[in-house]
């Protein structure tokens, strides 16, 4: 690690600490050189797959934006936040657990769906009705019998 100071590259660590979550490693450092302090922060980088739209550009994949999209479909709904952290969470494990470096738009959309008809068959319907663009009544209907 080099030092932030003097741009040394020979650092020792002092001290090292886990957060209480485990999930954050802090250590503190000594320079060799110039003998100053510093701290540093690891934690694990999770790569999720970036997002091909139908039009084809890619985009990086938000998690604000699929909590957004869900949160809007259950508004007014007797759905927790916590079930709603549950099924995000369930949606990124699914795409971390595929391994692929990319996801169509549409898959994600079918995710979502999935996770919704789970927890809230009004939200699902909510969400299918504007994710699938129905043209008409006979095609929503169609959907709510499927449920």
């Amino acid at each position: 690690m080099r030092c932030p100071f003097c741009a040394h590259e020979d650092t020792q660590v002092v001290e090292t600490r886990e957060s209480d979550e485990g999930d954050v490693v802090r250590r503190r450092r000594r320079c060799q050189h110039c003998d100053k302090r510093f701290t540093t922060y690891e934690r694990a980088e999770i790569a999720l797959p970036s997002v091909v739209k139908k039009d084809g550009n890619r985009e990086e994949f938000h998690l604000a934006k699929l909590r957004g999209s869900m949160t809007l479909a259950l508004r007014k709904r007797p759905v927790s936040v916590e079930q709603i952290d549950a099924a995000v969470e369930r949606i990124q494990d699914k795409l971390l657990n595929s391994g692929a470096k990319e996801v169509p738009s549409t898959r994600l959309g079918e995710l979502v769906m999935r996770e919704l008809k789970r927890i809230d068959k009004v939200a699902y319907v909510r969400f299918a009705s504007v994710y699938r663009s129905f043209e008409d009544v006979d095609e929503f209907r169609q959907l709510i019998r499927d449920i």
